[in-house]
């Protein structure tokens, strides 16, 4: 009978199993009073999540499918009496007397009649594996059947996070036109690719992007490979981002892990050419460190990480509301999730088309200097705007 169990179990745990109730306990020694089972997707690993009804409390695990066979075929057979498993494409019943007699009942149904859930669907991505990115190759992201490595997901991911945002603020910039796009801090710029190759090869709109960073090697190392994939209109210079002045007008703007104050710096720049898009992901914000103090906060920023944390939101927060000040729509985004990166917020700001009332911004602007003062802070995003 057992075999029978197990037969039963091997058919219905699989790729496409919904959800599965273990009730009817008959084995008062085990504590468990019921079982649910649902699949869930860790790390882009297909695992089940078992909970275990104790009493008020639940308790959680994850398991393979192998080892959720085990698992149940143990609880069926010794401990409950029912087991109802959905499906997409067949449910089943099953039962176990006190003897050990196992009946199992199947209904089968169309694929419409269950959807599968959420968490057990393939993530549509903008750029799709299976899809070949010549640019994602050439960097190691990608091999070349267009399958990523596997030391590669979380860049894959944060790349196409990135490309979301990207494509989200298409709209607002203008399209009868070739758009300028710089890219401050740009790094070994795989975003910086991935930009012009959805701006170029999936949107086919008109780019001219230009990528800026200190490292020579690195700017050498970009600058052969948009050569190697006839990038024509992305090109890559060396140079700090305080000292750049070589545009008039730009429509985009982004900054992606621009430390300390450079992130203000690019920020700057972009308001001063009129930029439709900023789109900025800052990193070691230590300036603000420095700088707070507060007697109120005392018993709060004599902790060293709690007033790091505390100081790196206060700063992109001012920083959003800066840019408001000037015109613009500013939004903070999650941009990756955290177990990827700490450094996972994005400011998101779209030059405005409607004129905010004079009131309005003085009542912004009277709220920010308030909380300046308080917290005893000169911003370099403040100064620089307030120059300008």
């Amino acid at each position: 009978m057992r075999e029978k169990l197990k037969e039963a179990l091997d058919r219905i745990i699989n790729d496409k199993l919904v959800s599965a109730v273990i009730s009817n306990k008959r084995n008062k020694e085990n504590e468990v009073d019921k079982i649910k089972v649902r699949p869930v997707i860790i790390k882009d690993e297909l695992l089940y999540q078992v909970s275990s009804f104790v009493g008020p409390k639940v308790l959680h695990s994850n398991v393979t499918i192998e080892e959720l066979k085990v698992t149940l075929e143990e609880d069926l057979f010794v401990n409950f009496s029912q087991g109802q498993f959905l499906g997409q494409e067949e449910d089943a019943n099953i039962l176990v007397s006190k003897k050990g007699q196992v009946t199992v009942k199947y209904k089968k149904h169309s694929l419409t009649e269950k959807e599968p859930l959420a968490h057990n669907r393939k993530k549509t991505y903008l750029i799709e594996e299976g899809t070949k990115a010549d640019f994602l190759v050439e960097l190691g992201v990608m091999n070349n059947d267009g399958l990523v490595h596997k030391n590669k997901y979380d860049k894959f991911r944060q790349i196409n996070r990135f490309l979301e945002f990207i494509d989200d603020i298409i709209p607002n910039l203008e399209k009868d036109k070739q758009i300028r796009i710089l890219d401050f801090g740009c790094g070994k710029s795989y975003l910086t690719f991935a930009m012009y190759y959805y701006f170029k090869k999936v949107k086919n709109i008109d780019v001219a992007i230009t990528g800026l960073d200190l490292k020579t090697d690195v700017i050498r190392d970009c600058n052969a490979l948009a050569k190697k994939l006839k990038y024509d209109n992305l090109e890559f210079l060396n140079g700090d981002i305080a000292d750049y002045d070589g545009e008039s007008k730009v429509d985009m703007v982004v900054t992606l892990h621009a430390c300390d104050t450079a992130t203000d710096y690019a920020l700057y720049k972009a308001v001063k050419w009129n930029a439709r898009v900023i789109l900025s992901v800052p990193c070691c914000q230590h300036e603000i460190n420095k700088q707070i103090k507060n007697q109120l906060l005392n018993p709060a920023l004599k902790y060293g990480i709690i007033k790091e944390r505390m100081s790196a939101l206060l700063t992109d927060a001012i920083r959003a509301e800066a840019l408001s000040q000037v015109g613009y729509d500013a939004q903070i985004l999650e941009f990756i999730d955290m177990e990827h990166t700490p450094k996972n917020i994005l400011i998101r700001a779209v030059k405005k088309d409607k004129i905010v009332s004079a009131k309005k911004c003085e009542q912004q602007k009277e709220q920010l200097e308030t909380l300046i003062q308080e917290l005893n802070l000169s911003p370099k995003i403040k100064e620089l705007l307030n120059n300008e």
